[in-house]
């Protein structure tokens, strides 16, 4: 019997003050209040708003960053992971969650997509917001359909999709 709770990573970029960035915030606190692990790198504010919202929810954040520092002050996440690797740390981020939310987007959110397609993570990209995540649906990484692209554009339904996918109970 599998006890861990489910992780969902936070992909993605959005500016403060953007709908994109208060949705990255309730998202990391319903993740929180329903039990999942957020996993976040933190590093652009909508990753960052996310880890905050979800710690103070009560959840529990884990941290992958690209340098080495442990002693990182400050930062928003229950476990730190300082893996060394810089953009390689893309890999890490893509493998752990069971499904990757993806914000807006840059070309570091396009690496982690692609990495997560390529391993099989569901995607679920913010729509009506800009960006990248707009349009992951109708043009995916690729032809080979890896794994399920579920948009979401409000909170009630990003937990429709992750019921969906058997990560929330309904």
């Amino acid at each position: 019997m599998n006890s861990r709770a489910p992780q969902v990573c936070i992909l993605g970029s959005a500016e403060p003050g953007s709908r994109a960035y208060e949705l990255a915030g309730a998202a990391g606190e319903m993740l929180a209040r329903r039990g999942i692990t957020v996993v976040s790198g933190c590093g652009a504010p909508a990753t960052r708003v996310a880890a905050e919202r979800a710690l103070a929810a009560g959840g529990t954040v884990v941290s992958i960053v690209p340098h080495d520092d442990i002693g990182v002050k400050d930062w928003p996440c229950s476990v730190l992971i300082p893996c060394g690797m810089g953009d390689a740390r893309n890999l890490l981020m893509a493998l752990a969650g069971d499904a990757c939310l993806v914000i807006g987007g840059r070309a570091g959110t396009k690496s982690e997509v692609c990495l997560a397609w390529l391993h099989k993570r569901p995607l679920l990209p913010l729509t009506g917001c800009g960006g990248w995540s707009d349009t992951l649906e109708r043009d995916p990484p690729d032809e080979r359909r890896n794994s399920p692209i579920l948009p979401w554009d409000s909170i009630a339904t990003l937990e429709s999709q992750l019921t969906k996918l058997a990560l929330l109970r309904g």
